[in-house]
Protein backbone atom coordinates (compact mmCIF):
# COMPACT_ATOMS: atom_id res chain seq x y z
CA UNK A 1 0.00 0.00 0.00
CA UNK A 2 3.02 2.32 1.07
CA UNK A 3 4.63 1.49 -2.58
CA UNK A 4 1.13 2.30 -4.46
CA UNK A 5 0.62 5.60 -2.38
CA UNK A 6 4.03 7.14 -3.20
CA UNK A 7 3.34 6.49 -7.28
CA UNK A 8 0.01 7.49 -7.12
CA UNK A 9 0.50 10.88 -5.05
CA UNK A 10 3.13 12.33 -7.51
CA UNK A 11 0.58 11.28 -10.62
CA UNK A 12 -2.41 12.93 -9.25
CA UNK A 13 -0.15 15.96 -8.36
CA UNK A 14 0.56 15.75 -12.45
CA UNK A 15 -2.80 15.55 -13.40
CA UNK A 16 -3.91 18.03 -10.95
CA UNK A 17 -1.56 20.80 -12.40
CA UNK A 18 -2.57 19.52 -16.13
CA UNK A 19 -5.91 20.61 -14.96
CA UNK A 20 -4.91 23.85 -13.81
CA UNK A 21 -3.06 24.75 -15.99
CA UNK A 22 -5.24 24.08 -18.88
CA UNK A 23 -8.21 25.89 -16.89
CA UNK A 24 -5.61 28.86 -16.76
CA UNK A 25 -4.86 28.84 -20.80
CA UNK A 26 -6.81 31.69 -22.32
CA UNK A 27 -7.15 31.78 -26.51
CA UNK A 28 -5.42 34.95 -26.28
CA UNK A 29 -2.20 32.91 -26.23
CA UNK A 30 -2.39 31.79 -29.58
CA UNK A 31 -1.03 35.36 -30.43
CA UNK A 32 2.11 33.52 -29.36
CA UNK A 33 1.81 31.58 -32.70
CA UNK A 34 0.89 34.15 -35.37
CA UNK A 35 4.05 36.38 -33.91
CA UNK A 36 6.32 33.80 -34.50
CA UNK A 37 4.53 32.30 -37.63
CA UNK A 38 4.81 35.63 -39.00
CA UNK A 39 8.32 36.25 -38.18
CA UNK A 40 8.68 32.71 -39.70
CA UNK A 41 7.23 34.50 -42.88
CA UNK A 42 9.29 37.49 -42.71
CA UNK A 43 13.01 35.34 -42.45
CA UNK A 44 11.42 33.18 -45.98
CA UNK A 45 10.63 36.69 -47.60
CA UNK A 46 14.32 37.78 -46.37
CA UNK A 47 16.07 34.58 -47.66
CA UNK A 48 14.53 35.09 -51.11
CA UNK A 49 15.13 39.16 -51.03
CA UNK A 50 18.51 38.59 -49.24
CA UNK A 51 19.36 35.01 -49.17
CA UNK A 52 20.02 35.14 -45.77
CA UNK A 53 19.79 31.26 -44.45
CA UNK A 54 16.29 29.61 -44.97
CA UNK A 55 16.95 27.00 -41.71
CA UNK A 56 16.34 30.11 -39.48
CA UNK A 57 13.04 31.05 -40.96
CA UNK A 58 12.26 26.79 -40.87
CA UNK A 59 13.07 26.79 -37.40
CA UNK A 60 11.07 29.68 -35.96
CA UNK A 61 8.11 28.15 -38.33
CA UNK A 62 9.02 24.52 -36.27
CA UNK A 63 8.86 26.39 -32.56
CA UNK A 64 5.48 28.15 -33.72
CA UNK A 65 4.27 24.90 -34.68
CA UNK A 66 5.37 22.99 -31.29
CA UNK A 67 4.10 26.13 -29.72
CA UNK A 68 0.52 25.86 -31.79
CA UNK A 69 0.16 22.04 -30.79
CA UNK A 70 0.77 22.47 -26.84
CA UNK A 71 -2.04 25.20 -26.81
CA UNK A 72 -4.81 23.16 -29.04
CA UNK A 73 -4.07 20.24 -26.34
CA UNK A 74 -4.08 22.79 -23.20
CA UNK A 75 -7.44 24.45 -24.46
CA UNK A 76 -8.96 21.03 -25.82
CA UNK A 77 -8.42 19.87 -22.25
CA UNK A 78 -10.04 23.32 -21.09
CA UNK A 79 -12.99 22.56 -23.19
CA UNK A 80 -13.44 19.21 -21.07
CA UNK A 81 -11.77 19.70 -18.10
CA UNK A 82 -13.10 23.05 -17.18
CA UNK A 83 -16.47 24.20 -19.05
CA UNK A 84 -17.23 26.26 -16.80
CA UNK A 85 -13.98 28.52 -17.23
CA UNK A 86 -14.32 28.10 -21.26
CA UNK A 87 -18.07 29.84 -20.85
CA UNK A 88 -17.22 32.77 -19.14
CA UNK A 89 -14.29 33.52 -21.55
CA UNK A 90 -16.84 33.14 -24.82
CA UNK A 91 -18.88 35.45 -22.65
CA UNK A 92 -16.84 37.84 -21.79
CA UNK A 93 -17.12 41.00 -23.94
CA UNK A 94 -13.43 41.69 -24.72
CA UNK A 95 -11.51 37.97 -23.89
CA UNK A 96 -14.24 35.95 -26.22
CA UNK A 97 -12.94 37.83 -29.40
CA UNK A 98 -9.30 35.95 -28.87
CA UNK A 99 -11.30 32.82 -29.70
CA UNK A 100 -10.94 33.25 -33.07
CA UNK A 101 -6.88 33.30 -32.99
CA UNK A 102 -6.98 29.29 -32.43
CA UNK A 103 -8.25 29.12 -36.20
CA UNK A 104 -5.79 32.01 -37.50
CA UNK A 105 -3.27 30.41 -35.81
CA UNK A 106 -3.77 26.98 -37.50
CA UNK A 107 -3.79 28.84 -40.58
CA UNK A 108 -0.51 30.04 -40.14
CA UNK A 109 0.98 26.60 -39.09
CA UNK A 110 -0.26 25.29 -42.05
CA UNK A 111 1.21 27.95 -44.12
CA UNK A 112 4.77 26.68 -42.41
CA UNK A 113 3.59 23.13 -43.70
CA UNK A 114 3.19 24.02 -47.40
CA UNK A 115 6.84 23.13 -48.40
CA UNK A 116 7.26 20.24 -46.69
CA UNK A 117 3.31 18.54 -47.51
CA UNK A 118 1.12 20.68 -49.70
CA UNK A 119 -1.47 17.90 -48.53
CA UNK A 120 -1.65 17.96 -45.05
CA UNK A 121 -1.19 21.84 -45.41
CA UNK A 122 -4.26 21.92 -46.89
CA UNK A 123 -6.11 19.74 -44.78
CA UNK A 124 -4.86 22.01 -41.65
CA UNK A 125 -5.39 24.78 -43.53
CA UNK A 126 -9.25 24.09 -44.38
CA UNK A 127 -9.87 23.01 -40.87
CA UNK A 128 -8.69 25.99 -39.37
CA UNK A 129 -10.59 28.15 -42.06
CA UNK A 130 -13.82 26.62 -41.24
CA UNK A 131 -12.96 26.95 -37.23
CA UNK A 132 -12.10 31.17 -38.10
CA UNK A 133 -15.38 31.59 -40.40
CA UNK A 134 -17.92 29.97 -37.99
CA UNK A 135 -16.65 32.26 -35.01
CA UNK A 136 -16.09 35.13 -37.04
CA UNK A 137 -19.59 34.73 -38.46
CA UNK A 138 -20.94 33.85 -34.58
CA UNK A 139 -19.22 37.05 -33.02
CA UNK A 140 -19.83 39.57 -35.69
CA UNK A 141 -23.74 38.63 -35.62
CA UNK A 142 -23.65 38.73 -31.14
CA UNK A 143 -21.88 42.32 -32.17
CA UNK A 144 -24.42 43.64 -34.53
CA UNK A 145 -26.89 43.16 -31.71
CA UNK A 146 -25.61 45.78 -29.83
CA UNK A 147 -26.23 46.19 -25.70
CA UNK A 148 -22.34 46.41 -25.26
CA UNK A 149 -20.51 48.80 -23.03
CA UNK A 150 -18.48 50.92 -24.83
CA UNK A 151 -15.80 50.43 -22.62
CA UNK A 152 -15.43 47.38 -24.48
CA UNK A 153 -14.60 48.43 -27.42
CA UNK A 154 -10.90 47.49 -28.11
CA UNK A 155 -8.61 46.99 -31.11
CA UNK A 156 -9.50 43.03 -30.26
CA UNK A 157 -12.49 43.18 -32.32
CA UNK A 158 -10.41 43.35 -34.94
CA UNK A 159 -9.64 39.63 -34.79
CA UNK A 160 -12.50 37.65 -35.51
CA UNK A 161 -13.20 39.06 -39.38
CA UNK A 162 -10.39 41.03 -39.94
CA UNK A 163 -7.49 38.96 -39.19
CA UNK A 164 -9.40 35.88 -40.34
CA UNK A 165 -9.94 37.03 -43.41
CA UNK A 166 -6.87 38.68 -44.24
CA UNK A 167 -4.65 35.22 -43.02
CA UNK A 168 -7.41 33.21 -45.34
CA UNK A 169 -6.24 35.06 -48.07
CA UNK A 170 -2.48 34.23 -47.70
CA UNK A 171 -2.65 30.99 -46.88
CA UNK A 172 -5.52 30.14 -49.60
CA UNK A 173 -3.16 31.91 -52.42
CA UNK A 174 -0.09 30.02 -51.34
CA UNK A 175 -1.92 26.99 -51.38
CA UNK A 176 -2.95 28.27 -55.10
CA UNK A 177 -6.48 29.29 -54.73
CA UNK A 178 -5.74 32.70 -55.45
CA UNK A 179 -9.27 32.98 -56.60
CA UNK A 180 -10.90 32.72 -53.09
CA UNK A 181 -8.06 34.63 -51.54
CA UNK A 182 -9.24 37.85 -53.32
CA UNK A 183 -12.81 36.79 -51.74
CA UNK A 184 -11.25 36.64 -48.53
CA UNK A 185 -9.43 39.73 -48.92
CA UNK A 186 -12.71 41.49 -49.83
CA UNK A 187 -13.75 40.31 -46.10
CA UNK A 188 -10.82 41.77 -44.22
CA UNK A 189 -10.52 45.01 -45.94
CA UNK A 190 -14.14 46.19 -45.85
CA UNK A 191 -14.35 45.17 -42.15
CA UNK A 192 -10.68 46.54 -41.15
CA UNK A 193 -12.49 49.54 -42.96
CA UNK A 194 -15.91 50.03 -41.03
CA UNK A 195 -14.38 48.79 -37.82
CA UNK A 196 -11.52 51.54 -37.89
CA UNK A 197 -13.78 54.24 -37.20
CA UNK A 198 -15.06 52.99 -34.72
CA UNK A 199 -12.31 52.00 -32.92
CA UNK A 200 -10.53 55.46 -33.57
CA UNK A 201 -14.01 57.11 -31.95
CA UNK A 202 -13.54 55.23 -28.99
CA UNK A 203 -10.18 56.60 -28.41
CA UNK A 204 -10.54 59.74 -29.11
CA UNK A 205 -13.92 60.39 -27.38
CA UNK A 206 -13.79 57.59 -24.55
CA UNK A 207 -12.25 57.65 -21.52
CA UNK A 208 -8.72 56.62 -20.81
CA UNK A 209 -8.21 53.07 -21.35
CA UNK A 210 -7.65 51.06 -18.34
CA UNK A 211 -4.02 49.95 -17.98
CA UNK A 212 -4.51 45.99 -18.46
CA UNK A 213 -6.27 46.61 -21.40
CA UNK A 214 -3.61 48.98 -22.96
CA UNK A 215 -1.65 46.31 -24.29
CA UNK A 216 -5.09 45.13 -27.02
CA UNK A 217 -3.52 48.54 -28.80
CA UNK A 218 -1.06 46.40 -30.59
CA UNK A 219 -3.83 44.80 -32.44
CA UNK A 220 -4.28 48.25 -33.80
CA UNK A 221 -0.97 47.65 -36.07
CA UNK A 222 -2.13 44.56 -37.24
CA UNK A 223 -4.52 45.48 -40.01
CA UNK A 224 -2.82 47.36 -42.67
CA UNK A 225 0.36 45.45 -42.74
CA UNK A 226 -0.91 41.91 -42.46
CA UNK A 227 -4.07 43.39 -45.24
CA UNK A 228 -0.43 44.55 -47.63
CA UNK A 229 0.68 40.85 -47.17
CA UNK A 230 -2.39 39.30 -48.09
CA UNK A 231 -3.10 41.86 -50.89
CA UNK A 232 0.26 41.21 -52.19
CA UNK A 233 -0.47 37.22 -52.05
CA UNK A 234 -3.41 37.28 -53.98
CA UNK A 235 -2.17 40.07 -56.28
CA UNK A 236 0.52 38.59 -57.65
CA UNK A 237 3.56 40.48 -55.21
CA UNK A 238 4.75 43.50 -57.56
CA UNK A 239 5.25 46.57 -55.84
CA UNK A 240 2.06 48.94 -56.30
CA UNK A 241 0.72 52.34 -54.86
CA UNK A 242 -1.96 50.29 -53.13
CA UNK A 243 0.79 48.24 -51.52
CA UNK A 244 3.11 51.29 -50.64
CA UNK A 245 0.15 52.94 -49.07
CA UNK A 246 -0.92 49.79 -46.90
CA UNK A 247 2.81 49.85 -45.46
CA UNK A 248 2.66 53.64 -45.49
CA UNK A 249 -0.66 53.68 -42.87
CA UNK A 250 1.36 50.84 -40.95
CA UNK A 251 4.43 52.98 -40.25
CA UNK A 252 2.38 55.30 -38.99
CA UNK A 253 0.44 53.27 -36.49
CA UNK A 254 4.05 51.86 -35.24
CA UNK A 255 5.08 55.72 -34.74
CA UNK A 256 2.25 56.36 -32.96
CA UNK A 257 2.03 53.40 -30.79
CA UNK A 258 5.86 53.71 -30.02
CA UNK A 259 5.05 57.24 -28.75
CA UNK A 260 2.59 55.66 -26.54
CA UNK A 261 4.76 52.89 -25.46
CA UNK A 262 5.54 54.33 -21.73
CA UNK A 263 1.95 54.61 -21.46
CA UNK A 264 1.54 50.36 -22.18
CA UNK A 265 4.10 49.36 -20.02
CA UNK A 266 2.48 50.51 -17.33
CA UNK A 267 0.73 47.24 -17.98
CA UNK A 268 4.32 45.32 -17.37
CA UNK A 269 5.23 42.42 -18.17
CA UNK A 270 2.29 40.65 -19.61
CA UNK A 271 1.63 37.72 -22.19
CA UNK A 272 -0.66 40.26 -23.64
CA UNK A 273 2.57 42.46 -25.39
CA UNK A 274 2.30 39.66 -27.68
CA UNK A 275 -0.66 41.35 -29.72
CA UNK A 276 2.25 43.69 -31.08
CA UNK A 277 3.49 40.54 -32.71
CA UNK A 278 1.62 39.83 -35.72
CA UNK A 279 1.50 43.63 -36.81
CA UNK A 280 5.39 43.98 -36.52
CA UNK A 281 6.24 40.87 -38.23
CA UNK A 282 3.69 41.31 -41.31
CA UNK A 283 5.45 45.29 -41.17
CA UNK A 284 8.71 43.39 -41.99
CA UNK A 285 7.50 40.90 -44.48
CA UNK A 286 5.53 43.32 -46.47
CA UNK A 287 8.24 45.32 -47.46
CA UNK A 288 10.52 42.38 -47.74
CA UNK A 289 8.33 40.89 -49.64
CA UNK A 290 8.50 43.95 -52.32
CA UNK A 291 12.70 43.77 -52.28
CA UNK A 292 12.56 40.15 -53.36
CA UNK A 293 10.17 41.20 -56.24
CA UNK A 294 12.16 44.29 -57.18
CA UNK A 295 11.09 46.93 -55.19
CA UNK A 296 14.25 49.40 -55.17
CA UNK A 297 12.28 52.87 -53.58
CA UNK A 298 11.64 53.85 -50.12
CA UNK A 299 10.60 50.44 -49.01
CA UNK A 300 13.90 48.96 -49.75
CA UNK A 301 15.42 51.72 -47.60
CA UNK A 302 13.06 50.64 -44.60
CA UNK A 303 13.24 46.97 -45.52
CA UNK A 304 16.29 46.12 -43.56
CA UNK A 305 15.33 48.06 -40.51
CA UNK A 306 12.02 46.80 -40.35
CA UNK A 307 12.86 43.33 -40.23
CA UNK A 308 15.54 44.02 -37.18
CA UNK A 309 13.22 45.37 -35.27
CA UNK A 310 10.50 42.66 -35.96
CA UNK A 311 13.53 40.32 -34.73
CA UNK A 312 14.32 41.94 -31.80
CA UNK A 313 10.52 42.67 -30.57
CA UNK A 314 10.04 38.75 -31.04
CA UNK A 315 13.26 37.68 -29.30
CA UNK A 316 12.47 40.01 -26.57
CA UNK A 317 8.75 38.77 -25.94
CA UNK A 318 10.00 35.42 -26.20
CA UNK A 319 12.42 35.63 -23.39
CA UNK A 320 9.67 37.71 -21.26
CA UNK A 321 7.57 34.86 -21.70
CA UNK A 322 9.89 32.58 -20.55
CA UNK A 323 10.72 34.24 -17.47
CA UNK A 324 7.04 34.27 -16.91
CA UNK A 325 7.14 30.78 -17.34
CA UNK A 326 9.84 30.05 -14.94
CA UNK A 327 7.96 32.23 -12.56
CA UNK A 328 5.13 30.19 -12.78
CA UNK A 329 3.14 33.40 -13.74
CA UNK A 330 1.75 32.15 -17.05
CA UNK A 331 -0.91 29.87 -16.17
CA UNK A 332 -1.58 31.71 -12.67
CA UNK A 333 -4.96 31.86 -11.74
CA UNK A 334 -6.95 34.84 -12.85
CA UNK A 335 -6.94 36.41 -9.56
CA UNK A 336 -3.35 36.18 -9.53
CA UNK A 337 -1.77 36.94 -12.88
CA UNK A 338 -5.33 39.43 -13.57
CA UNK A 339 -2.88 41.62 -15.72
CA UNK A 340 -1.33 39.16 -17.70
CA UNK A 341 -4.61 38.43 -18.93
CA UNK A 342 -5.08 40.95 -21.53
Amino acid sequence: MTTVSIVAGPRLHLAQRIREVAANTPAAYFGIVLGLSGLGGAWRAAALAWHLPTVVGEAVYALAGAVWAVLVVLYALKAVLAPDKLAVEAAHAVQCCFIGLAGVATMLVASGLIPYSAGAATVLFGLGFLFTLGFAVWRTGGLWQGGRDHGTTTAVLYLPTVAGSFVSATGASALGYQDWGQLAFGAGLFSWLAMESVLLHRLLTGPEKPVALRPTLGIQLAPAPVGAVAYLSVGGGAPDLFAHALIGYGLLQVLVLARLSPWIAKAGAVPGLWTFSFGATAMATAPVRLVAHGDAGAVAVLAPVLFLVANGLVVGLTIMTVALLLQRKMFAAPAAASQART
